[in-house]
């Protein structure tokens, strides 16, 4: 019963001190406020280093002596060109979950775990209206928020000491969101009277999007003592996503499919131990395109096929405190897009010249 109660300690302190993946459309983002950040969350499923196990798969948490704590901070910076107000001024859709794990080791060889899910979702837009031949444009907000529930589960098979391989899969998690839609600046036009006369001004408008389940296979192994090779391969349910772009193409509706397609993901990394206290860690990650041309990509997160390029250092201060930093380049392609938006919302053609996202990260790992 003692070594139970640190456990449930343990786990109730990673909910409060980690985060969980963060999803956008068509783009999972691996980049955490954690050490593996810095091999591109390559190999997350079998490592069992730290804390954050318990998010990347918990059966690993069984290869954990002691209580932990970690956390951090992490910044995202995008660096993309934009053109279309017709199509998108400001989306922002965001997530924030909790997550409760356990891991049972049921052999040497082998160790199960899981943990359920609440996940809070806000979908926020704002949109230009065009009103024709009538002066100024108008404007849509819509703001929503909702909790949404899931479950994951992970298997991790450890073959040697060196070698160590882990499985999980991550669950759907369905979010409803409806809010009215605010019109501004369209009293008196054609438009706003005939969104009116088809009941949209002003109307409550529900949407459904669904947190893509995952399923990935990670592989951890040691070449010698100072040095490590990890591998992860995923696939993503991108095609369940929903219906989340806002915009005006005609008087008779307001939402779009996104037309994602389901998209895989492998990333491979390197850890070395260069001297006792220092690690430092490199990696590189692909993700396929969701989209399958540019005639069904949009403005609302412009992604082709993603290269990722990660580096990290974590340094040892002493048995019980490590801390740590990570940078990784996210190259999401040149985007071509080639839409045809009618007379309200017009064509939107070309592509994104400069479309990386920074990400970068410190943390620390507390052993007690």
């Amino acid at each position: 019963m003692k070594k139970l109660g640190r456990v449930l300690i343990f786990l109730v302190l990673i909910v409060c001190m980690t985060t969980a993946s963060v999803h956008a459309g068509g783009l999972w983002l691996y980049e955490e406020a954690t050490p593996d950040m810095g091999v591109g969350g390559a190999g997350r499923q079998a490592a069992g280093f730290d804390a954050s196990t318990a998010g990347g798969n918990p059966a690993a948490m069984t290869r954990l002596d002691r209580s932990q704590v970690e956390g951090g901070s992490m910044g995202i910076y995008p660096d993309t060109q934009w053109a279309g107000i017709y199509y998108v001024q400001r989306a922002s859709f965001t997530t924030a979950a909790v997550n409760p794990t356990i891991g049972y080791r049921i052999a040497p060889w082998l160790s199960v775990g899981g943990g359920v899910s609440a996940v809070q979702g806000s979908l926020s837009e704002r949109v230009a209206v065009n009103t024709l031949l009538e002066p100024g444009d108008g404007r849509l907000k819509y703001d929503a928020s909702d909790v949404g529930y899931g479950y994951n589960l992970g298997v991790l098979f450890e073959m040697s000491p060196q070698t160590r391989l882990g499985v999980t899969y991550v669950s759907q998690v369905n979010l409803d969101f409806k809010d009215e839609l605010r019109f501004k600046n369209l009293d008196g036009t054609i438009l706003g009277a005939a969104l009116n006369a088809s009941g949209l001004l002003d109307a409550q408008l529900k949407i459904n999007v669904n947190l893509p389940a995952q399923l990935a296979v990670g592989a951890y192994h040691a070449l010698t003592d100072k040095l490590a090779l990890v591998g992860t391969v995923n696939w993503q349910n991108w095609s369940r996503f929903g219906q989340p772009e806002i915009s005006v193409a005609d008087s008779n509706t307001v939402t779009d499919d996104l037309g994602y397609k389901d998209t895989y993901h492998a990333g491979i990394g390197v850890y070395y131990r260069v001297a006792d206290p220092w690690l430092l860690m490199a990696g590189f990650g692909y993700d396929t395109s969701p989209t399958s041309s540019s005639s069904e990509r949009s403005p609302v997160l412009p992604l082709g096929a993603q290269f990722r390029y990660a580096t990290g250092v974590q340094y040892d201060w002493s048995k019980d405190f490590s801390i740590g930093a990570a940078y990784t380049l996210i190259d999401a392609g040149s985007a071509k897009i080639n839409q045809s938006g009618g007379p309200l919302r017009g064509d939107l053609e070309g592509e994104y010249d400069t479309n990386f996202i920074h990400a970068f990260n410190v943390n620390f790992v507390y052993r007690f």
